[in-house]
């Protein structure tokens, strides 16, 4: 099979948020799909490893931030490449709580999608998290990151545990 396929998938760039308690994590993801319209449902793939998988499952709440173009590489690493269990990730990040209490990320984001748990799936390495959409906003028409975009012209890399991963022949990560 050529692993190499799956990098013509189109995907956008998001950070997913969620609370556990009064604490606020969140990560970068590219696994985001929209379900159904009515009633506004969508999906998002996580590592069960990821301190998010642990904040979603437990308080059945999360939002997607959706990122702009212009989103600089220094903001996708400190979501994408750093843990929340070794450091607050909101700190000195502009947000706003949804209804739900979970913060919406302000910066470098052009608008938002909050949810309720009504669903999971676990598909080994990660769980298929699905939320019914209780509110949703743009801020801007700005145009969004795309996953190609972070690749191609930022030249990022992937996390390990993304679920685009794919291991460099030899074994080297991609992060």
């Amino acid at each position: 099979m050529n692993q190499k396929t799956f990098t013509k998938l189109t995907y956008g760039l998001y950070i997913i948020s969620s609370k556990l308690g009064d604490k606020f994590n969140g990560q970068i993801a590219d696994c985001v799909m929209q379900i159904t319209a009515n009633p506004a449902t969508i999906a998002v793939s996580i590592n069960k490893n990821n301190l998010t998988h642990e904040f979603i499952r437990t308080s059945k709440v999360f939002t997607v931030s959706i990122l702009a173009k212009t989103t600089p590489f220094k903001f996708i690493g400190h979501f994408g490449f750093k843990s929340g269990r070794a450091i607050d990730k909101f700190n000195g990040i502009n947000y706003q709580l949804g209804s739900t209490g979970v913060p919406i990320v302000l910066d470098n984001t052009i608008g938002f999608l909050e949810c309720e748990l009504i669903q999971s799936v676990d598909v080994g390495t990660h769980t298929i998290f699905i939320g019914k959409v209780v509110a949703a906003d743009l801020f801007n028409d700005a145009e969004p990151m795309t996953y190609d975009y972070y690749h191609t012209v930022l030249k990022g890399k992937t996390a390990k545990n993304a679920p685009t991963y794919i291991e460099e022949k030899g074994g080297k990560d991609d992060n």
